[in-house]
């Protein structure tokens, strides 16, 4: 493993803090030279690797990472785009949690980013007399985040689990007792914030129109293309191209009128690219400290509460699938198990793997960076104008006065032993 001088952990720090503060304290330049400082970093560290470690089977293996996030969430954005949800607006609290428990189900078959790309639009349509921030940020906690812990395909850092040995149903057989506790938290906190919110919009008779539609049928199949390619893991690539063929696909034989109707346009995805493309390269210096170090800051036997804190907390600012497979790799180590089945088969080792696998997941919501779609939905948030926090203002409005109590919930019933 690579052994990094632990301050090239500078750039990626720079780099949060840059997308934490500059679109709050300067968004007109942060608008215009964000690639830059997001590019312009990466390249500090890739020039680090490059030429002072000589790791250059370390920058392939994270560029690849790169090329099949980008590839799986571009061309879900693409399809989805393509795809016309009509409603009739004017949802009522109930209604509202009825689509988002919805969503948190479809996260399991589309993945997080499918469903979120799917329903972002229709949901932000669904609220458009009165959509606020809290629509958003529980849109992205609920069907972004904590409802795609059930399937390998829902999240990221499962999938990577289940091509790491961890069977297909093995997820849903012990994480469903987290998700509904978590789902149904969740929903209850959005009620309630309902409530008020839809106390104060005026009994006009104008709360309900249009009608309930859906147009970009084909796109179903581009999509079932894209859900098979995740299982396509040889020859190389083979993956990315048949995402990236359904993506073009997609995008070329969609009638013009639904990209419209959608207000489709490529800025969010460019956006996701261009930062996440900062993003993979800094980490790769935190993640191999992390690897090197993780048995001793994690302790000798450390219990499945650690796992899930600590894949959590990292979680919100790294890449939550790569902080998966680090914590993986240190219980390896801790356990002394061969392999995964071994692993599994341990009672510590196997609540331990389920500590990780929740704590990746369910921590992503915490942060616009804590997972991919997160990102894309603020940009599309923005781009309807619909007021958003900043970064901070996403951690302290939300994230720890609605997410956090749910967390230490889910820690005290399953992992705090």
């Amino acid at each position: 493993m690579v052994s990094p001088n632990p301050w090239m952990i500078l750039p990626f720090v720079l780099l949060l803090v840059a997308m934490a503060l500059t679109p709050l304290l300067a968004p007109n330049w942060w608008l215009r030279h964000y690639a830059k400082v997001a590019l312009g970093l990466g390249a500090v560290t890739l020039g680090y690797y490059l030429l002072g470690l000589h790791a250059n089977e370390r920058v392939l293996v994270t560029a690849h990472e790169y090329v099949s996030f980008i590839a799986l969430v571009g061309s879900l954005f693409v399809v989805s785009g393509g795809i016309h949800i009509g409603v009739k607006g004017g949802g009522t609290p109930l209604t509202n949690v009825i689509f988002l428990l919805i969503g948190a189900v479809l996260a399991n078959v589309l993945g997080t980013t499918g469903a979120a790309m799917l329903l972002i639009r229709p949901w932000i349509r669904l609220n458009e007399c009165r959509v606020t921030a809290h629509h958003i940020v529980f849109f992205i906690f609920i069907v972004a985040n904590v409802g795609g812990c059930l399937t390998p395909i829902g999240d990221p850092p499962l999938f990577l689990g289940y091509l790491q040995g961890v069977p297909f149903w093995w997820v849903a057989k012990n994480c469903w007792p987290m998700w509904a506790l978590a789902v149904g938290l969740l929903l209850a906190m959005f009620y309630a914030v309902e409530k008020i919110n839809f106390a104060r919009v005026p009994r006009n008779g104008k709360i309900a129109y249009g009608t309930w539609k859906f147009e970009g049928r084909a796109n179903l199949l581009f999509l079932a293309v894209i859900l098979g390619a995740v299982f396509a893991g040889k020859p190389v690539f083979l993956r990315e191209a048949l995402m990236i063929a359904a993506a073009v696909g997609s995008y070329f034989t969609t009638r013009k009128s639904v990209h419209a109707a959608n207000h489709f346009n490529f800025h969010p995805i460019q956006e996701v690219a261009i930062l996440f493309a900062g993003i993979f390269a800094t980490m790769m210096p935190a993640l191999d400290w992390l690897g090197l170090h993780a048995k001793e800051l994690l302790g000798s036997g450390p219990s499945p509460g650690i796992f899930f804190w600590c894949t959590g907390g990292l979680s919100t600012m790294l890449d939550n699938a790569p902080t998966y497979l680090g914590f993986l790799s240190a219980l390896f180590s801790a356990s002394g198990a061969k392999d995964i089945a071994e692993l599994l088969g341990q009672n510590a080792g196997s609540l331990s793997v389920l500590a990780i696998s929740v704590g990746a997941v369910f921590f992503g919501a915490a942060t616009y960076i804590g997972n991919g779609p997160n990102f894309m939905i603020k940009a599309i948030a923005d781009r309807e104008k619909i007021p958003m926090p900043g970064f901070l203002g996403f951690v302290f409005k939300f994230a720890l006065p609605f997410l956090l109590p749910v967390l230490i919930t889910v820690w005290l019933l399953f992992f705090r032993g």
